[in-house]
């Protein structure tokens, strides 16, 4: 039972990456085809460096390729909405 609980959670957790890359299509789509700037830029660069930090944990401390994975995912994500939020405000 025990195993099978696991199991499951770590079914969970992967689909938690997927997820978080979903939850932040709305925001990359109205960056850049509508060119609104929809997105907090100071929140975007705390967000991105603390994931930035997460994920480098996982690389160099964990053993943990899911762990990688996710937090890799929600780096990568929070960190092309910042990207193009400041691409966004310089072009105007």
């Amino acid at each position: 039972m025990a195993e099978l609980l696991l199991q499951l959670l770590s079914i969970a957790y992967g689909l938690v990456g997927i997820v978080t890359l979903i939850a932040y299509v709305p925001t990359i789509k109205d960056l850049c085809i509508h060119k609104k700037p929809s997105a907090n830029i100071t929140s975007y660069a705390i967000w991105t460096v603390t994931s930035g930090i997460s994920f480098m944990y996982g690389l160099f401390i964990l053993q943990d390729f899911l762990f990688k994975m996710v937090s890799g995912i929600g780096f990568g994500a929070c960190a092309t909405v910042l990207v193009l939020s400041l691409m966004l405000k310089n072009s105007r």
